[in-house]
């Protein structure tokens, strides 16, 4: 068995941000966390009802993060395809809000961030070979695309690893690619990393993605390490 660590969850508190930013007495943490993973599944497994495929009623959202103040909670969501989430006139945003505050019984602050470069993204990249392993596309063709369009977009190395019963095959296995460079063991380098499962006849095939995207600025790295710092008490001064 091979032992690896998320690359997110590993460079967490040193070079990136939390994806929860809120603080919370010990009474009521667990209520709030656990809260926090019902608005991210209710955002990411929600099915669109008019769609015979199933697909997501919110397609292309690569990160959900969650802040919390006394009064309400704000939920920014980075997605690729900001028109399809707000839908007409805001409609889909506001239908969105009602429901997040109904399951929550909270007052819900919805903003919606626009993801630029998609294919740089590996939780994106990983549900787009998902799709495409749906309507039974080659495997390796899926692999192989993905990697170029992440190397053309000035990606500095993508790994891909695909587990299951690939090509309808009677016997599990694991097929991996990779292009340029991957250091996970570096926490200056920004590895983004993304999981997604693909549901086809034959059973779930799992998707790994690790994308290189260069290394931190000095402004992402300054803003996670003061985070990540407990206020130091001041140096008490002794009289003789």
């Amino acid at each position: 068995m091979g032992q690896k660590v998320n690359p997110v969850a590993f460079r967490t508190g040193i070079m990136e941000d939390w994806k929860s930013r809120w603080y919370a007495s010990k009474r009521e943490f667990a209520e709030l966390l656990v809260e926090d993973k019902k608005i991210r599944d209710f955002i990411k497994k929600r099915k669109d009802p008019t769609d015979r495929h199933e697909k997501p009623m919110y397609p292309a959202i690569a990160k959900i993060v969650i802040e919390r103040t006394r009064d309400e909670v704000r939920v920014i969501l980075y997605s690729a395809k900001p028109g399809i989430m707000i839908g007409r006139k805001g409609e889909k945003i506001e239908e969105l809000q009602n429901d997040l505050q109904r399951l929550t019984g909270r007052r819900i602050n919805l903003k919606i961030e626009e993801i630029t470069r998609p294919d740089m993204v590996a939780q994106l990249v990983a549900e787009d070979i998902g799709e495409q392993l749906v309507r039974r596309i080659g495997f390796r063709r899926c692999m192989k695309r993905a990697m170029e369009q992440a190397m053309e977009s000035g990606a500095k190395g993508i790994k891909i690893q695909l587990s299951g019963r690939l090509g309808g095959a009677e016997m599990a296995r694991c097929e991996k690619q990779s292009s340029g460079s991957i250091p996970l063991s570096t926490l200056r380098a920004k590895i983004d990393y993304g999981f997604h499962e693909a549901k086809i006849a034959q059973g779930h095939i799992g998707i790994q993605v690790w994308i290189n995207q260069g290394e931190y600025s000095e402004d992402e790295s300054d803003i996670a390490a003061q985070a990540s710092q407990a206020p130091k008490n001041p140096r008490r001064s002794y009289k003789r």
